[in-house]
């Protein structure tokens, strides 16, 4: 199924939303070293993304830009033109990106960042991770890092720019991420987890809110303010640290509510009161599931997790260009982009007197 329009008409509103330098930067990184019946950059790109967002064969794909007058070009041959083009894709991708940043109105920057496991055929539980930071008020991405099994979800895989307040579920709560935000000036909420978080009172002696957990109302929230050490430099000899050895040690709140079912949620930011007070943080981490939304519409609508191939030579430029595909068809859809006025960006070059 096909959600973007790739066909000849169409292109033209597409290709305005992709960067400007595209035939410069599939040569800088090689993706089009020599042509040999692939015209263009534009053209490489048309192809990739075909070959993402529908059921085609690299076969059929090539038929088809055939019958567009498109490209000449041989399954096979668009099999190596695909393999060769991986990092262009997640340049052209971390372009296009950036660029919806650059057009979003300035509003509060609320962030939310998570993983999303890709499988494809076989018995392998885990191949792929795709890395996400979205912005909650338009449910768009903002930045996407690809990594193997072995890449763990952390902060510090995310560009976090001063001012920002990044959520993030429990995986996400460490000691050295929360000091990487904070270093770059930011702030977190998240998920707290208790065996990643060391939490010390203002006067840095060790307690466990779990001590606390009685004095959460059934209504409402409490707060508790704590130090989170952060902990040295890991070695092979010592697996347990003092905290006296903590190399920084950063200010946060503790907060706690109850669910319905009566249970107790520990919630750790390090905004201040008077800028997040109790209630407000508890609320404000419910926008975390938008990020769980657009998984959901990744998986549904692009079909994010029906990986042709786990370890063939162009798994990974199918990922990227899948995810390209969503981060232009939201272009698309967005009331306050592109759709407004014009259904596509208009750019100084393509004014005409």
């Amino acid at each position: 199924m096909e959600i973007l329009p790739l066909h000849g008409d169409q292109w033209p509103y597409v290709r305005t939303l992709l960067p400007a330098d595209l035939e410069q930067s599939a040569r800088a990184m090689e993706a089009l070293v020599r042509c040999r019946n692939v015209p263009d950059a534009a053209a490489l790109i048309r192809m990739a993304l075909a070959y993402a967002v529908s059921d085609l064969s690299l076969k059929d794909v090539a038929a088809w830009a055939s019958a567009l007058d498109l490209a000449e070009i041989t399954g096979p041959g668009l099999f190596y033109r695909l393999r060769e083009a991986e990092v262009w894709l997640a340049h052209v991708l971390a372009q296009t990106l950036a660029e919806q940043v650059r057009c979003t109105p300035a509003k509060w920057p609320l962030r939310v960042v998570d993983a999303t496991v890709i499988n494809g055929p076989g018995p392998v539980a885990v191949q792929w991770r795709a890395h996400v930071l979205v912005d909650p008020a338009t449910g768009g991405l903002r930045a996407v890092e690809l990594t193997g099994h072995q890449g763990g979800e952390k902060l510090g895989r995310y560009p976090v720019q001063a001012g920002e307040v990044i959520l993030g579920d429990r995986a996400y709560a460490t000691a050295r991420g929360v000091y990487a935000v904070r270093q770059a000036g930011a702030h977190v909420l998240v998920r707290f987890n208790p065996v990643t978080l060391r939490t010390c009172d203002p006067n840095r002696k060790r307690i466990y809110l779990k001590q606390w957990e009685r004095k959460v109302p059934k209504v409402g929230g409490v707060e508790l303010k704590i130090l989170i050490p952060i902990p040295p430099k890991p070695t092979k000899s010592h697996k347990t640290w003092d905290s006296a050895k903590a190399i920084a040690w950063v200010p946060a709140r503790a907060l706690a509510g109850r669910t319905r079912e009566g249970e107790v949620i520990w919630v750790l930011t390090t905004l201040p009161n008077r800028e997040l007070p109790t209630v407000s943080g508890l609320e404000l981490f419910r926008f975390r599931w938008q990020i769980e939304l657009l998984f959901k519409r990744l998986k549904s609508l692009l079909h994010l997790d029906t990986l042709p191939s786990r370890q063939g030579p162009t798994a990974k430029s199918w990922m990227l260009a899948r995810l390209l595909a969503a981060a232009l068809a939201q272009r698309l859809v967005q009331p306050s982009g592109p759709l407004s006025p014009w259904g596509y960006e208009l750019r100084p070059e393509e004014l005409h007197a």
